[in-house]
């Protein structure tokens, strides 16, 4: 049996991948990611998975290798990691009372047989009104630098948003309910 391999060191992604039951161990992308590639969000977001997936299947043999990267698009802006309060406070502070969509690109490679799979989906994420209180505090309170968007819906930020239209565990950063369709063709099923 092969044996699954994330690479990514995202606790959400390392989260839902446990919850739909697979078993899998985390061997972590040193892919260097350019957000500033001439392409559409999808292809990016597919670009960036492959090689974030590429860069790990050299590392594992009989291997399942899962790559996934993912950001919030709105207008034509792509909204990745904050890294500062200042920075998370203006998406924020964009995004409020608008709708954006979160898209996420993956790669699985199958390195026994060098087969891959790669698929992009999409999700619509409209927020809430905010005040610039509320956007403060949300900073203040969690930690978001290090997530697409600035916020977390699996935390406070869902107290953000007004609906999601799409798979939610999208906008965690796996979508989970399309990578287990190709995951099963290649023979990995959840274990529960």
């Amino acid at each position: 049996m092969e044996k699954l391999v994330l690479a990514s060191s995202s606790i959400s992604r390392r989260d839902i991948l446990s919850e739909a039951g697979y078993k899998f161990i985390i061997d972590p992308s040193n892919y260097e990611e350019n957000m500033s590639l001439d392409m559409s969000p999808t292809e990016l977001a597919l670009h960036l998975s492959k090689g974030k997936a590429d860069d790990v299947a050299t590392r594992h043999k009989n291997s399942v290798i899962l790559g996934v990267d993912s950001f919030a698009v709105f207008g034509n802006e792509l909204l990745g990691k904050p890294h500062t309060n200042k920075k998370a406070k203006q998406m924020l502070t964009m995004l409020s009372g608008n709708r954006h969509s979160f898209i996420s690109g993956f790669t699985l490679i199958d390195t026994t047989d060098n087969k891959s799979y790669s698929g992009v989906v999409e999700s619509l994420v409209y927020f809430k009104e905010l005040s610039a209180k509320e956007i403060n505090q949300y900073v203040e309170t969690e930690n978001v630098l290090e997530v697409a968007g600035a916020y977390k819906i699996q935390g406070l930020g869902q107290n953000l948003i007004s609906k999601i239209v799409g798979e939610a565990n999208n906008v965690r950063g796996l979508p989970i309910k399309e990578i287990a369709k190709y995951l099963k063709l290649i023979g990995i099923e959840p274990s529960k």
